[in-house]
């Protein structure tokens, strides 16, 4: 029970302040400096990537399409949300008012923090959309197998904000209390130097990481489509941001609207939920038009077009059996005509087939006799059957009529 005891008393009643923000590269000119902020925004784009890689080949799309996408959303995204960063903290880049007194160099120095996730959401989107148009798939569906994975990103990339020591919120004296080293630019003035802070960054870690796990069971349970699971993600996210963004002390735009002035980052989460919520009841209501495939309409792999064929060349011994087919479009004195109740003969200069021929044979005694042989037999009345074969039973007759044409009228 005492080392129980001795245990909890060695847990810190607070979160200490980060001894370590990045190391030095050394170079023959100098030295590159590789920030702890730019190593967490690194990590989480990649555990993003992996997690939005799985579900979306799970969906059956098009192998390594998802890294097309994303050489286009993620530089969108970067500077997308650098934007929205500079334009919603404006003070150090452009003075107070927009007086002019600021540092526009600061603005493309990223590595200092600064990430605006509306911007980065809405340009990546943009960029996004490029690449799912190059890679003949949906936008919609690839941002619903990304929700959960856009989750995870941003719930590591928070932690640059720790290493960063900024972005936190007020006093506390809970247990977990964020320590912010008094020499930091970003403390607080005229507070005493053991003042413990919130850590808003962590809040919003964790809250990340359950809305991971509450989107992937919902998907698994309800397989939301055509950017609804993209919709939950964003109400999901903005309903925290809310009540996170409010306990922020930082320097930010204030905005005032219905009275209320609060921070513009509450504002924007209030009006995206209530979008993201529209969208999403509409979305429902809509009935499926087309089946659910991430492929683009056309582009999809059963889709794809067939593949014209040149008529192959004709042998001389197709030609010969073509020729002695009927013309369909012949007159009638072409054809060879006999009485009604005879069978149809061939023109004499069109080729028969195979079995017709065996079949007239003189010695094939299964098959039709000659035409002309009839009519000789007739015309002579002899009773002997060809090649002077006797037949049992066979009488001759006298010919009293006229003999079938043995070839047709030319």
């Amino acid at each position: 029970m005492q080392s129980v005891l001795h245990a909890a008393a060695m847990i810190p009643a607070s979160i200490p302040s980060p001894s370590w923000s990045g190391f030095d590269i050394p170079l023959p000119w100098g030295s590159l400096r590789i920030h702890a902020y730019a190593l967490c925004i690194l990590a989480g784009i990649i555990a993003g990537l992996w997690l939005t890689s799985v579900r979306w080949a799970r969906r059956g799309a098009p192998e390594g399409s998802v890294w097309d996408i994303a050489i286009w959303a993620i530089p969108f995204g970067i500077i997308g949300g650098r934007l929205y960063h500079v334009f919603s903290s404006p003070d150090a880049y452009f003075g107070p008012g927009f007086d002019g007194t600021g540092d526009l160099s600061l603005i493309p120095q990223i590595q200092r923090g600064g990430l605006g996730i509306w911007g980065a959401v809405v340009l990546g989107a943009v960029g996004a959309w490029i690449g799912c148009r190059r890679a003949g798939v949906k936008l919609s569906a690839f941002m619903d197998a990304a929700a959960p994975g856009l989750l995870l990103a941003q719930a590591i990339g928070r932690w640059g904000n720790y290493f960063n020591q900024e972005l936190f919120g007020g006093p506390t004296t809970l247990p977990w209390g964020l320590q912010i080293d008094p020499n930091n630019p970003n403390f607080p003035a005229g507070m005493p130097a053991e003042t413990l802070f919130h850590p808003t960054f962590l809040y919003e870690s964790l809250w990340n990481l359950a809305g991971v796990l509450i989107l992937l069971a919902l998907d698994r349970k309800f397989s939301f489509r055509r950017g609804r699971l993209f919709c939950l993600y964003a109400m999901y996210y903005t309903l925290g941001r809310v009540w996170i963004e409010a306990m922020r002390i930082d320097d930010a735009e204030q905005i005032t609207l219905f009275g209320l002035t609060t921070r513009l980052n509450v504002w924007t989460s209030i009006i995206v939920f209530a979008g993201a919520l529209l969208a999403f009841i509409l979305l429902g209501l809509r009935k499926r038009s087309e089946p659910d495939t991430p492929f683009l309409p056309g582009r999809g792999p059963a889709e794809a077009t067939p593949v014209e064929t040149t008529p192959a060349e004709t042998t001389p011994a197709e030609e010969k059996t073509a020729a002695s087919k009927p013309d369909a479009d012949a007159t009638d004195d072409d054809r060879a005509t006999v009485p009604a109740d005879a069978a149809t003969i061939r023109h004499s200069d069109t080729a028969v087939s195979d079995s017709e021929s065996r079949a007239n044979l003189r010695n094939n005694q299964s098959g039709p006799v000659r035409a002309s042989e009839d009519a000789d037999k007739d015309s002579t009345g002899g009773t002997a059957p060809a090649n002077g074969a006797p037949a049992a039973g066979v009488s001759g007759r006298q010919g009293t009529g006229t003999a079938p044409e043995a070839e047709g009228t030319k």
